[in-house]
């Protein structure tokens, strides 16, 4: 015993030493059960029968984790109703779109799947092979083009059976398949936007792109709110996680453009094209939400998309479209596993609307598109859409030809993995 009455350091080793011994036979036990629990009851030795008897608390444990571990598995995999079923509950969801007073769509990355586009969530989604250490196959996102469920929903906004689009894609399928911008909230950005950054920079290079020059003024009356771009070829290539700058600067006022994706463990504040004030007044305004392909884990977590202040019989009802177990399932009034494509299709001739096929002479993008000032046309190495797949790509004839394997953009798989944590500094 050392002066005061604290333990020698002898002692303390002596101490460390018994903790990590009993830890080390604990574990070795765990395993042990483990293995014992694996085999069928009628294998287990006597001795091994004793083993299992002695350890009820690790029994416990392990049965518990194989549950979560089996429940996990379910969520995972995909469900398909019988064609049967599928069309009764799609006559009732038709049902439920007629009578709707105010028809609020909330869309996920399962739409944009017959795109080739892949979603994240599903058994060969972007994140869960990300997870599985298996590689992601590259996608050239400049050949996606609005899939059968993107027109079908622009068809019934048309028709004002939808009031309202709330996004959580960046592919910018909804705004190329004619829905109004006013119509979409785009909560987590797109691909083919950027816009003034509101901070004035003096033509500094890659390196000091983000830093403000203080003599000039830091903020342009002009473009407020922030002045948009939009463009013809994904404007993602060089912006990641907290690195929005794409490399071009404001036509009006100079300053630094910027995408506008929302990373995983971002907050958007832009007000175009997240459009979040028109996503929560649609939502309090709606008595009926359908969700197609997504699967709410990451919208679950916005209280204004649900109407959680309100009491739960004045709250919109849920009508979900998944392949896979959602958070909502146990709130909705009905679920229907399928493939958004095929549950649309069903749908609209139930309705007896025709959906509208997709033609790239009339995609709105190309109007809406602002081009490359002169200098500008070397600042990227994407694809650029194009009104014919034989047409070159307009303004982009100094611009690097795609390559073979094509290149992601900067938010495409970005946000799987935790950001490990910074050790703070002693």
């Amino acid at each position: 015993m050392a002066a005061g009455g604290g333990l020698s350091r002898s002692e303390r080793k002596a101490a460390e030493r018994v903790r990590r011994l009993r830890e080390e036979q604990q574990r070795e036990r765990l395993r042990q059960v483990s293995r014992i629990l694996r085999k069928a009851a009628a294998e287990r030795s006597a001795e091994e029968g004793r083993l299992l008897a002695e350890s009820e608390d690790l029994v416990t444990e392990l049965q518990g984790r194989s549950r979560r571990r089996e429940g996990l598995k379910r969520r995972q995999e995909e469900v398909c109703d019988d064609p049967e079923e599928l069309r009764r509950k799609v006559r009732e969801l038709a049902g439920a779109v007629r009578s709707a007073r105010h028809l609020v769509v909330y869309t996920g990355a399962g739409i944009s799947t017959a795109a080739s586009i892949p979603d994240y969530r599903g058994p060969n989604g972007v994140w869960t092979l990300l997870q599985k250490g298996r590689p992601v196959s590259a996608a050239d996102l400049s050949e996606a083009e609005p899939t059968l469920t993107h027109m079908s929903i622009t068809q019934l906004h048309k028709h004002k059976l939808v009031q309202h689009v709330v996004s959580q894609n960046c592919d910018g399928l909804h705004l190329r398949s004619g829905l109004p911008r006013t119509a979409i909230s785009e909560l987590h950005g797109n691909m083919y936007i950027e816009v003034s950054s509101a901070q004035r920079t003096q033509g500094l290079g890659d390196k000091q792109m983000s830093l403000t020059v203080p003599s000039l003024p830091q903020v342009c009356t002009s473009c407020i709110p922030n002045r948009e771009y939009v463009r013809v070829f994904d404007v993602t290539e060089r912006t990641a996680l907290h690195r929005h700058l794409t490399g071009r600067t404001c036509h009006k006022c100079g300053t630094q453009l910027r995408d506008t994706i929302v990373h995983f463990g971002e907050r958007g504040t832009l007000g175009q094209p997240l459009n979040w004030e028109a996503a929560t007044e649609a939502a309090s305004k709606a008595d009926t939400i359908l969700c197609l392909g997504s699967s709410l884990k990451v919208l679950k977590k916005y209280p204004r998309l649900w109407c959680m202040t309100k009491p739960p019989s004045r709250r919109p009802k849920l009508y979900i479209v998944n392949l896979q177990w959602t958070p909502k399932d146990d709130w909705a009034a009905l679920k229907l596993h399928g493939k958004c494509d095929d549950v649309m299709r069903l749908l609209m001739d139930e309705l007896g609307l025709e959906i509208p096929v997709y033609n790239r002479w009339q995609d709105p993008i190309f109007s809406l598109a602002t081009p490359l000032r002169a200098g500008e046309e070397g600042s990227h190495s994407r694809k650029s859409l194009c009104r014919s797949r034989e047409e070159p790509p307009p303004g982009d004839q100094s611009a690097p030809l795609a390559s073979a394997t094509p290149i992601l953009g900067g938010w495409f798989g970005r946000g799987c993995a935790k950001r490990a944590k910074r050790k703070k500094a002693a």
